[in-house]
């Protein structure tokens, strides 16, 4: 077990434990390169170049990088100090945001940019809405099995909105015959709906 080795065994091991933790912590993952400035420059080394030469040459370890796409890029403290103060910026208004409930644009798209439509509108009831589009299927199946004198009469009082009355004069019948023929007439479709 750990807790039995020597005093001077286990403090090296912590030692090496801590220097691999710090490595871990400093980058999640191996950039693809690093862009170290020399001469008014910048020249271009892998990460495993980069660790030996860290390794060799200790004025590395002062070096300031900043992550640019998927890269270490060195700059000087006053660009290292603004970027991570930017990024310390943006984490305290996404924190912020949480705390507030509010949503983020960018978790509503793909992974290429396109904008996805999965908000579900909460004041429609999806099964009311099914039912809904069942039912006027049937009832347009039923209306069709009417005869033409009845599809006139529901046609002029439920799609045109007339009265009763204006009905009545335009087929040149009373008022309260249209009445008994459209009671007549929705008896016969809530029938045919129900079966």
């Amino acid at each position: 077990m750990w807790y039995s080795l020597p005093l001077p065994a286990l403090s090296i091991w912590i030692l090496a434990f801590q220097k691999f933790r710090w490595e871990v912590l400093t980058v999640k993952y191996a950039p693809r390169k690093v862009y170290i400035r020399e001469n008014s420059g910048y020249v271009e080394l892998s990460y495993r170049d980069f660790c030996r030469r860290r390794q060799a040459d200790q004025s590395y370890m002062d070096k300031l990088f900043i992550p640019v796409q998927g890269c270490l890029l060195e700059v000087v403290r006053e660009q290292y100090a603004d970027f991570y103060k930017d990024k310390e910026r943006w984490r305290y208004l996404k924190k912020l945001d949480t705390k507030n409930g509010l949503l983020s644009l960018d978790g509503f798209t793909d992974s290429e940019g396109n904008v996805i439509d999965f908000i579900v509108d909460e004041a429609v009831d999806v099964i009311e809405s099914a039912v809904h589009v069942v039912m006027a299927e049937r009832l347009k199946t039923a209306l069709s099995l009417l005869s033409d004198s009845e599809q006139a009469l529901v046609k002029a009082i439920f799609y045109e909105e007339l009265s009763e009355r204006e009905v009545g004069l335009r087929l040149d019948i009373t008022q309260s015959v249209v009445n008994k023929r459209k009671a007549k007439i929705l008896a016969k479709l809530r029938r045919m709906l129900e079966n």
